[in-house]
């Protein structure tokens, strides 16, 4: 029996223990492991052991304990649930015995999670199902999930796209509420009959889009003037049935934009309005927003006004036919012969203007997937930009800039599109970049349109050694939405917006309601910067969905390729880092990483060559190299992984074989200073085609 001394000394140490301890809220970090971290409020991370860790999901918020450990070390046991944000998520279910689990597909959640009996909804061995937590781990450590729906198998057609848009939460359908808004939206709005609009019939107005195009939001016309030509760009208005706040808006603004999936596509505006009511269908009257615009013989685009208007194209189309006709090879549209040549004219005017003052986007070999009836790859088709596209792309550009002036001049909050050019930290490194290897251009100022452009313009020659202008790709920014003008570097424009596809995009649908807005009085100043900030992340969200989906589906065709006997592949680097790097293969497009940091050679990585060197071999950016696949995995994205043949690289140069570069090593980050060939999203215009 313990005496009355010991048992004074037993309480104190147990005080001095509980004093020691610290009850907090913190947000559970996963990891890889069975640990994981409680990232504390004040930012501390604290150690949770895996027993511990069975209780709660990551991105749980808990309270917990946080103890000193045995070893001197902080440890944190999880004592309370507060908050759990895991409701619905996706994933393959798989079996173990008897038991059925559902395999999330979730980042750092590495734990089955048990479907009882009750909860399966019919779900089989390997079917992708979206599912929702049935019961918490935060009692007894056993979590237990229940099927919400069967997407597919591995095998069904279509599965890469439908199970991507569940698992990036991608509404594809309408909620009952909204579709009886649009019921009454159709029935009570009548703005043909209702609104004061210019009747613009009589112009003789075509529209040129894909043959199977329905959703058609634009229409071109184009007569001679004094001094040059008249442009119209008619654009479909759906602000004309959308101008109220209601709940069908809110799901149209929560989209964000139409996601076009190889094969699917999830459109923005229900299709009865985008494909119908509001598309600007040969033969009918439609409401739509014209931009009228001056287009002088040099090109440049002066006095322009925007217009509710009433119009009637006379002709739906396609890329192919007039495409054809404009090369003397197809007759068949010579009743459009007038307007088509006038738009011709007007075309090379703005082309050539754009060429002589501004940037436009790198010609870039395009490719045309051919799916099969199971909605896969058959063949991957190269595929030349049409003359007929580039037309109109200028028109569309011509009108966009337009809307920025209009938006600009009336003191307007946007959406504008701004792209800064070269990020501002990076300037001094721009500056080294410069004088190593174009020091005739080290005295431009890279901060003014003239400058930047003039920088870009000379990089892109092809008189230099090295791809120049694909390696100043990392000292670039991106292009952002902004409720403020500003320039668009990537174009060499002093403003830009994007007003020509409000069917398809909810930018562009904001545009319209700013411009009708001034056009009836209003002051344009309906959007803030919190909307625009809640587009831009889910236009990333969808950007990131449709890339998983095509990388699934280019896995499961380079598979089928490489399967055959002696399959080799032959690309070009097209971004250079510390890990590796990334070849894109010239007969299909198709991109895929090499990954250097375990090859029994030690590469050095040199930013201002964009180039991996060992003492054998080197590799650097649009090299050519001789690639075989090694495969992709759903826990990687299906990111695709090649491997180089044998001895492949060029050899390194004699009197500098490491260039100085920064050593890679098994340890190495494959995303950090990285040099890529690919145009960022700054530089690609923001046109809409």
């Amino acid at each position: 029996m313990l005496n009355q001394e010991s048992l004074t000394q037993l309480r104190g140490l147990k005080s001095q223990m509980e004093a020691e301890k610290e009850h907090a809220e913190a947000v559970v970090k996963g990891t890889q492991a069975r640990y994981g971290f409680a990232v504390l409020d004040d930012g501390r991370e604290v150690f949770i052991p895996p027993q511990e860790m069975l209780k709660a999901f990551p991105g749980d918020r808990v309270r917990v304990c946080v103890r000193p450990a045995p070893d001197n070390k902080t440890i944190a046991d999880i004592e309370k649930l507060v908050d759990s944000p895991l409701q619905d998520f996706t994933g393959q279910c798989v079996r173990k015995g008897k038991a059925l689990f559902i395999q999330p597909d979730l980042a750092q959640l590495t734990r089955w999670l048990f479907v009882p009996p009750h909860a399966r909804n019919g779900v089989q061995e390997g079917d992708y199902v979206r599912a929702a937590v049935l019961r918490h781990p935060i009692r007894d450590g056993k979590p237990q999930a229940k099927v919400l729906s069967v997407l597919g198998k591995d095998s069904t057609p279509g599965i890469e796209n439908s199970y991507t848009m569940a698992r990036f939460g991608l509404q594809t359908e309408w909620s009952s509420a909204a579709r009886k808004e649009l019921e009454r939206i159709l029935a009570e709005h009548q703005p043909l009959q209702t609104e004061n609009r210019r009747d613009l019939t009589d112009l003789e107005f075509v529209s040129i889009d894909a043959a199977k195009t329905q959703d058609i939001d634009d229409a071109l016309y184009a007569e001679i003037s004094d001094d040059g030509w008249t442009l119209y760009i008619a654009i479909a208005d759906p602000t004309a049935y959308l101008n109220e706040e209601t709940q069908l808006l809110q799901e149209v603004a929560s989209r964000a934009t139409s996601v076009y999936f190889h094969g699917d596509v999830i459109p923005m505006l229900p299709e009865s309005l985008s494909q119908d009511t509001c598309a600007l269908s040969e033969g009918v009257d439609r409401p739509a927003l014209v931009c009228k615009a001056a287009v002088s013989d040099s090109g440049e685009v002066g006095e322009f006004e925007f217009i509710e208007a009433r119009v009637r194209s006379r002709g739906k189309l396609s890329y192919y036919a007039v495409d054809r006709y404009l090369n003397g090879q197809y007759d068949d549209l010579m009743s459009h012969a007038t307007p088509l040549e006038a738009l011709y004219q007007v075309y090379r005017a703005l082309r050539a203007h754009r060429e002589a003052h501004n940037l436009l986007m790198e010609d870039r070999r395009e490719f045309r997937w051919v799916l099969g009836d199971d909605k896969r790859i058959e063949s991957i088709e190269p595929h030349e930009k049409l003359l007929s596209q580039k037309l109109v792309e200028e028109c569309m550009v011509a009108a966009n800039r337009c809307a920025a002036r209009f938006l600009s001049e009336h003191n307007a909050s946007g959406p504008f599109v701004v792209h800064r050019g070269f990020r501002k930290d990076r300037l001094e490194e721009l500056g080294k970049f410069l004088n190593m290897h174009a020091p005739e251009l080290a005295d431009l100022k890279p901060d003014t349109l003239e400058g930047y452009r003039d920088i870009l313009r000379n990089l892109a020659s092809p008189e230099h050694v090295l791809p120049l202008r694909a390696m100043i790709n990392r000292l670039l920014a991106r292009a952002e939405l902004s409720v403020k003008p500003a320039e668009h570097m990537g174009m060499s424009l002093p403003g830009y917006s994007n007003c020509t596809s409000p069917l398809r995009k909810y930018a562009d649908f904001l545009v319209h309601l700013q411009i009708k807005s001034i056009l009836n009085g209003g002051n344009g100043q309906s959007v803030d910067a919190a909307t625009l900030q809640q587009l831009s992340r889910q236009l990333a969200t969808c950007r990131t969905a449709t890339q998983q989906a095509e990388r699934w589906l280019a896995h499961r065709y380079l598979t089928q390729l490489a399967a055959k006997e002696g399959a080799t592949f032959i690309g070009r680097v097209s971004h250079v880092s510390s890990g590796g790097f990334n070849v894109r293969l010239e007969d299909s497009g198709l991109d895929g990483f090499v990954d250097l940091r375990k090859d029994a050679e030690k590469f050095s990585y040199d930013k201002w060559t964009a180039s991996l060197t060992s003492t054998t071999r080197r590799f650097q950016l649009n090299q050519q190299v001789e690639v075989h696949y090694l495969g992709a995995t759903a826990e990687e994205q299906w990111q695709a992984k090649f491997a180089v043949v044998a001895n492949c690289g060029l050899k390194p140069p004699k009197e500098n074989k490491q260039a100085g570069g920064e050593k890679n090593d098994a340890a190495g980050d494959p995303e950090k200073d990285t040099v890529t060939d690919a145009a960022p999203e700054s530089d690609q215009g923001a046109a809409n085609s």
